[in-house]
């Protein structure tokens, strides 16, 4: 195989595709601009970002699919939701398992009929250093974090794209999918997998001249329950208890604090949905980051070695605290 047809393969091109689809003029009609009546599938729904995405998607007028694995903080999700006038439907869901993902599909079929907009939304973090994770940390965290939302991509898509309509997909990632760091390692490489997996998501499907959009979320610090994850860990993925040392206490105690001073779901959620009726595919609530992301593309582009943006970070959660 010759290099250029390798690249013509790796490229994708829809030869039988790019002459017949409707022009770009029709296409901007396409945008979705009103949500009332539609569906909303949101994973890790009972909590963070994707509570607050709940909240909005209920305001909306939207009829809401709840997913989580935490099935109290799931129940009273789904009852304060109905308290407000919403219609939701609570389905328990270990994203890390196909079985279930497919599941989510079935029953938010069975109760609304269609899915508009699918939330790829449930993380963890865990693990240290790419060689000090344990292997447990590494399990979960691709489990939850990347096979989530490849799960989710692969389940509902075809539905989705079944029904011919205006839909759109947004995936969360983070702002450490988009910049080098040394912190958690499980963490920043399925988050950087989830951008990679969406950035090719959106050129299938604009190959496609589909009705079907898709977004990635690559927020900074959120107020969400992130630092308690280990709640929701699986009892054969537990780790050995370790014992805390002052250093490890401060620094979790710092991280506490930065997280009770950072964003509150519900403004990421505003960002959301501008950019969902912008048919924006990089949503950055937090336009600050650029700064770290900037220093990572510059490194790369000189052919340099990585630089640990932590003090550049360590700036930017003290100017917004």
């Amino acid at each position: 195989m010759s290099s250029g047809t390798a690249l013509v393969q790796f490229c994708d091109f829809p030869s039988t595709e790019l002459g017949h689809s409707r022009d770009l003029q029709g296409l901007r009609e396409d945008r979705m601009k009103e949500f009332k009546g539609k569906v909303a599938v949101i994973t890790g729904a009972a909590s963070g970002i994707g509570r607050g995405i709940a909240e909005r998607c209920a305001s909306e007028g939207m009829k809401v699919v709840l997913a989580d694995i935490e099935e109290a903080s799931l129940a009273k999700a789904e009852m304060e939701l109905k308290t407000a006038g919403a219609r939701v439907l609570g389905v328990r869901t270990d994203v890390s398992k196909r079985s279930d993902v497919e599941l989510l599909a079935r029953q938010a079929l069975d109760a609304f009929g269609q899915v508009h907009l699918l939330f790829n939304n449930a993380g963890v973090a865990a693990g240290g250093a790419p060689w000090e994770a344990t292997w447990n940390d590494w399990e979960w965290v691709i489990g939850v974090n990347l096979w989530g939302v490849i799960h989710g991509v692969k389940v509902f898509t075809p539905l989705i794209l079944a029904q011919n309509t205006q839909c759109h997909i947004v995936n969360t990632s983070s702002a450490s999918g988009l910049i080098a760091g040394g912190g958690s390692a499980p963490y920043a490489v399925t988050k950087h997998a989830v951008v990679a997996l969406s950035e090719s998501l959106y050129l299938s499907l604009q190959q496609r001249n589909s009705l079907v959009k898709v977004s990635v979320l690559c927020p900074g610090l959120v107020r969400t329950n992130i630092g308690n994850a280990e709640r929701n860990r699986p009892a054969e993925l537990r780790n050995e208890p370790v014992a805390m040392t002052p250093e490890r206490q401060a620094g979790l105690t710092a991280f506490k604090a930065a997280i009770e001073a950072s964003m509150p779901p519900s403004q990421v959620a505003d960002v959301v949905f501008d950019a969902i009726r912008k048919e924006q595919f990089y949503i950055l609530p937090h336009p600050e980051w650029t700064e770290v992301i900037q220093l990572r593309t510059d490194k790369l582009l000189r052919m340099e070695n990585p630089q640990n943006p932590a003090a550049t970070v360590a700036k930017l959660i003290s100017l917004r605290g």
